[in-house]
């Protein structure tokens, strides 16, 4: 693992070690949207390189595909502190089902880590298949929590 990595991965397992209500971890409610959608972004690049070698459309490197899915299953964590009452902002892609339905979200953000934890066992296999399998289940829970609660 490079430098670089290793202090994003210790960045996000500070932050996810000390975790808070959003109202408490962040002075101003677009801070907490701004924190969920910077997690997302990032996780979303690692998790597509992942899936790009799973398809065949990078060249497969096994100590990539290990340093991806370590990032992936680290940011996993950290969005759904940032999901409080009053982040609700229209610049967000949210739903409003994510608050009235916040059990059944937080389910879904649950699913998302324990696949994530999968995918990250797979990768440090190193091997392809292993990794084209976990990535399966991974991606569908990525699709189900985008399909029920993001509004583009």
């Amino acid at each position: 693992m490079n430098t670089s990595t290793r202090n994003l991965l210790l960045a996000a397992l500070l932050c996810a070690g000390h975790a808070m209500p959003a109202q408490a971890q962040f002075a101003r409610t677009d801070e907490a949207v701004k924190y969920r959608q910077g997690a997302w972004f990032v996780l979303n690049h690692h998790f597509t390189r992942i899936g790009q070698m799973a398809r065949g459309r990078l060249p497969f490197d096994a100590r990539l595909a290990v340093q991806d899915a370590e990032v992936v299953a680290v940011l996993a964590r950290l969005p759904l502190s940032a999901f409080a009452a009053g982040t609700d902002l229209p610049t967000d892609h949210a739903r409003p089902e994510i608050w009235t339905e916040s059990a059944r979200f937080r389910e879904h953000g649950e699913r998302l880590v324990v696949e994530s934890s999968r995918l990250l066992a797979a990768a440090r296999t190193q091997d392809l298949a292993q990794i084209k399998a976990a990535f399966g289940p991974a991606a569908n829970t990525c699709k189900e929590c985008h399909d029920a609660y993001r509004s583009q």
